[in-house]
C-alpha cells in the first residue's frame, strides 16, 4: 500500500510516563526543529512521515501501556499510514533485545541518553548551541526543569537506575542559562524535577548544591515561581528551606515520596530510613516552614507487607495529615533488589490497601480545603474549562494537585498563564471554588 505521507519529515512525537520523559520529549522536538522538521506532539491528525515513541518501563501497568503503543504505531506503519518508526526512552532501554526480536517493524530503538544517535538517524545534526531550548508540551507559562539525570540510590523496588543510570547533575551556569530562555519565551513557573533534587551537585561539587542552585535560578528575571519535586528524605538538605523562606518566588511546597512507613518495610525497601527519622524529617520541615504544603508517594503490597504493615501507613497518614498524596500498588520488577523476593500479596490486596488509603487522604484533603474557604490565595490560571477558569495556588503542582475554579464570567475575568487573587467560597476533596478579588 502507498504510504499516506501529506508532507516528508513530518514528526508526530508520542510521550508516555513521567515529566522527565516529557522534557526529554521537548528537547528532542526542539533539535528536530532546528533542523527543519516539521514536528508535532501527540498529534491526532495522520499527517506525518516519521513517529518517535517515547516510553515509559516503570511499573508493569507503564510497560504494558508502552507495547501497546508501539504495537499500535507498528500497525500503522504496516498499513502505509506512516513511513518511519523509532523508539526510545525507559522501555527501549531496558529491554532493547526483547522489544528488537518481538517487534521488529520499528526501524530502530534507542536508549535513554542516545539523544544525537536518534538525530543522525533522521539525517539531522545535534545542535550544541541550543541552551535550553525546547519546544514546550506545557502551556507556555510553567515548565518541567530537569536538573540532574538519573540516581545513586539503592531502593530495592526501583528499576530507574538500569534505565536511567547513575546520577549526573546538570550545571549550575547551563541551568541559569536555560531558565532565562524560558522566562524569555513566557514561561512564569519551573518545577524543578530529577529522580532526587536533594542529590544534586555531590557529582560536580563534591556537596549537596540544591539550595544554591534554587537561590540562582530565583534571581531570573520572569521567574514568578519555582516548585521542589522528587526529594529523598535520607539527607534532606535543610538549608534548600532557608532558601525557600528567603526567596518569595520559590514555592512552599516540597515533593518528597516517602513510600512507607513501618521500619520492616523501610528497611526492606532498603531507603536508609527509619519509620522515627522519616517522621522527625517532616516535623523539621514543618517547623522551619509551617504553611508549606507536603506532597508523598506511597507504596501498597510491597512483598511481605503485613495487615499490620498497612495499619501502621494508615495511623502515620491520619497522624501526618499531607496536604498532597498519591500511592501506587507494588510491581515486581526483574533485575531489582526486590525481585529476589516472594510478591506474595495479591492484587486484589494491594488494591484494597491502596484505596483504603486514598480513602483516608480524600477525607484529610477535604478537611483541610474546608479551612481555605474565606481565605484569599494568588492563584496562576492554566486553562479554561467547561465554563470555569482553572488554575493553581503555589501549594499545587500541574495535573497531580487541587485545582482552583472560578466561574468564567465578565466579573470573573482571568487570563491563561496570569495570576490573580482569588478569595476561596466553597470547597469538595480536590478542588477549591472562588472568585477573583
Amino acid at each position: 500500500m502507498k504510504t499516506k505521507t501529506i508532507k516528508k519529515n513530518k514528526v508526530n512525537v508520542v510521550t508516555l510516563g513521567c515529566s522527565k520523559n516529557l522534557v526529554d520529549s521537548e528537547v528532542l522536538m526542539g533539535q528536530l526543529k532546528a533542523n527543519n522538521f516539521s514536528v508535532e506532539h501527540e498529534s491526532k491528525e495522520d499527517d506525518h512521515n516519521i513517529v518517535i515513541i517515547n516510553t515509559c518501563g516503570f511499573v508493569e501497568s507503564a510497560k504494558q501501556e508502552s507495547i501497546d503503543t508501539i504495537l499500535r504505531y507498528a500497525k500503522a506503519k504496516k498499513d502505509g499510514i506512516i513511513e518511519k518508526l523509532y523508539v526510545t526512552g525507559c522501555l527501549s532501554e531496558r529491554y532493547k533485545t526483547d522489544l528488537e526480536k518481538e517487534i521488529p517493524l520499528v526501524d530502530a530503538y534507542f536508549g535513554t541518553r542516545e539523544l544525537p544517535k536518534i538525530l543522525k538517524t533522521l539525517k539531522a545534526d545535534y545542535k550544541h548551541e541550543l541552551v535550553g531550548e525546547r519546544l514546550l508540551t506545557t502551556p507556555n507559562h510553567y515548565a518541567y526543569f530537569k536538573i540532574s539525570e538519573g540516581c545513586d540510590r539503592p531502593c530495592s523496588f526501583c528499576a530507574i537506575p538500569l534505565m536511567r543510570g547513575k546520577h549526573v547533575s546538570v550545571e549550575k551556569d547551563e541551568l541559569v542559562a536555560r531558565a532565562k530562555k524560558l522566562a524569555a519565551n513566557g514561561t512564569k513557573e519551573l518545577l524543578l524535577i530529577a529522580q532526587d533534587l536533594t542529590y544534586y551537585g555531590l557529582d560536580l561539587y563534591k556537596k549537596r548544591e540544591l539550595a544554591n542552585l534554587m537561590d540562582k535560578v530565583s534571581d531570573v528575571n520572569g521567574i514568578d515561581w519555582i516548585r521542589l519535586h522528587y526529594a529523598f528524605p535520607s539527607g534532606f538538605p535543610m538549608e534548600a528551606l532557608d532558601v525557600m523562606k528567603a526567596k518569595s518566588n520559590i514555592c512552599n511546597y516540597l515533593d518528597m515520596p516517602l513510600q512507607h512507613i513501618s521500619d520492616n518495610m523501610l528497611k526492606s525497601m532498603r531507603r536508609g530510613i527509619t519509620k522515627q527519622k522519616t517522621i522527625d524529617v517532616v516535623n523539621q520541615i514543618r517547623d522551619k516552614i509551617p504553611e508549606i504544603a507536603i506532597r508523598t508517594t506511597l507504596i501498597a503490597g510491597y512483598p511481605g507487607e503485613t495487615e499490620k504493615d498497612h495499619e501502621e501507613m494508615l495511623q502515620w497518614v491520619q497522624d501526618t495529615q499531607f496536604d498532597r498524596l498519591g500511592i501506587f500498588t507494588y510491581s515486581h520488577e526483574e533485575n531489582t533488589h526486590a525481585f529476589l523476593l516472594k510478591d506474595d500479596v495479591p492484587e486484589k490486596i494491594k488494591k484494597k490497601r491502596a484505596d483504603a488509603v486514598m480513602a483516608l487522604q480524600q477525607e484529610i484533603s477535604f478537611n483541610l480545603n474546608q479551612k481555605k474557604i474565606g481565605k484569599e490565595f494568588k492563584v496562576l490560571f492554566d486553562r479554561k474549562e467547561s465554563g470555569y477558569f482553572v488554575g493553581r495556588t503555589e501549594f499545587d503542582s500541574p495535573d497531580v494537585d487541587n485545582e482552583v475554579l472560578v466561574k468564567a464570567t465578565d466579573i470573573n475575568y482571568a487570563r491563561i498563564g496570569d495570576f490573580a487573587n482569588v478569595k476561596i467560597t466553597s470547597a469538595t476533596d480536590f478542588d477549591l471554588y472562588g472568585e477573583i478579588i
